[in-house]
């Protein structure tokens, strides 16, 4: 991926360019990509702040993806 960072006069990164070519491949893999900027809705942003919290309160809650993966190979 050749991406360009594009630059005001004064040197400051204002923009990026990202070649159509490397672009439709990040759609193909990403489908919701040009609706990254929408808002959550309130429930999720709920959701997510109620689970950060948890998570702040009692860190070993939280473990590698990889105990998740052993977990579920072994209930099949």
């Amino acid at each position: 991926m050749k991406l360009q960072i594009l630059q005001d006069n004064s040197g400051n990164p204002t923009g990026v360019y990202v070649p159509m070519e490397d672009w439709t491949l990040i759609k193909n893999n990403y489908p919701d990509i040009e609706n990254i900027d929408q808002n959550l809705p309130q429930w999720e942003k709920e959701l997510i702040d109620a689970r950060l919290t948890a998570i702040a309160q009692d860190p070993t809650q939280l473990k590698p993806i990889e105990e998740l993966i052993q977990e579920l190979n072994r209930k099949i």
